[in-house]
């Protein structure tokens, strides 16, 4: 394998990668600009990957388990929703909480329903989102450079892949461009002045969270049924966390939030191709030096290493209507 076959297979498993990663950090990006900050994400993408492994598994059907991920991280979004905004509780300790009762209770339901050791049993044919093979790939493979980039990187991909790219100018323009996305950014900054100009907050930052939801929920249905064929004990392993740190890392800005994500891909395609292999003039490194390092990366960045990352201004502070 020359260098260049390296490059493209680093790449194609960089993209593969990042999108759960890119979805949980856009869905993280419409909780925060909306002054919600949101610890939970972890939570919502180990339910749903938990929730879209198991309806699809009964269902046979991939859209469904999709349907079932997008449902719960919703109500878990709701949840958080009603501890922080109508009941004006800690953000922080909400998103933990769900973080504990999402790595319990998938666990236990699992071998509860299936008795397969806390996972689900393993997901085939249309329960899965397989990979996509576009147009011309067997025409382009031996076109040099741009023939291996689109057969082995660009197509190959499942739905949910493009989608994840997708989203990234959808949120965008929403954001910058209707009239929601001004007032979410509003919200985040200057509640009060929302409030006078006769907009409800509470119900505002509510839709914002249902946004936030439904995103986790691709994030979670990726995990199990799109890059994996079964929901396993604890499959988030952290991407939650490591997708706040490429929020804060891209300064709550969409386009800059896939790029983060797509470093921490990177990064962890790294670590796993070098398994086993030696690095010049060190020799074999343990495997696990390059299994932290997406890790790292997070305390690093997170440490302000990056620079001063000023989120919104509300961000954490239950609003309280002035009477």
């Amino acid at each position: 394998m020359d260098y260049f076959d390296i490059f493209v297979s680093i790449l194609g498993s960089t993209i593969r990668l990042s999108i759960p990663l890119i979805f949980t950090a856009l869905a993280g990006l419409f909780s925060e600009r909306a002054g919600i900050f949101d610890i939970g994400l972890e939570g919502k993408m180990l339910a749903a990957a938990f929730a879209a492994a198991c309806l699809a598994y009964v269902s046979g059907n991939a859209w469904i388990g999709l349907l079932g991920g997008i449902g719960i991280s919703i109500v878990f979004s709701l949840i958080h929703g009603f501890a922080s905004i109508t009941n004006r509780g800690n953000q922080i300790v909400s998103g933990v909480a769900l973080n504990f009762i999402a790595a319990g209770l998938t666990v236990v339901l699992a071998q509860a329903w299936f008795n397969q050791g806390g996972r689900t049993p393993s997901l085939a044919g249309e329960a899965r989102f397989l990979p996509i093979i576009l147009p011309g790939v067997d025409v382009m493979r031996d076109v040099p450079i741009i023939g291996p980039l689109y057969a082995n990187v660009i197509s190959g991909n499942n739905i949910l892949t493009y989608l994840a790219f997708a989203a990234v100018p959808l949120s965008w323009w929403v954001l910058y461009r209707t009239r929601f996305g001004l007032r979410l950014r509003a919200v985040g900054e200057n509640p009060a002045a929302v409030d006078t100009a006769g907009i409800s907050v509470i119900w505002l930052r509510y839709r914002a969270l249902v946004v936030t939801g439904f995103l986790g929920g691709f994030a979670g249905a990726y995990l199990s049924i799109a890059q994996s064929a079964a929901f396993i004990n604890n499959m988030s392993a952290g991407k939650g966390y490591i997708a706040l740190a490429a929020l804060v890392f891209a300064k709550w800005k969409p386009v800059p939030v896939m790029f983060a994500c797509l470093l921490f891909g990177f990064l962890d395609a790294v670590g796993n191709f070098m398994q086993g292999k030696p690095v010049p003039g060190i020799g074999e490194v343990p495997v696990q030096a390059f299994q932290v390092m997406p890790y790292v990366l997070t305390c690093v960045l997170l440490a302000g290493f990056i620079g001063i990352a000023h989120p919104p201004k509300a961000g954490g502070v239950p609003y309280v209507k002035e009477r």
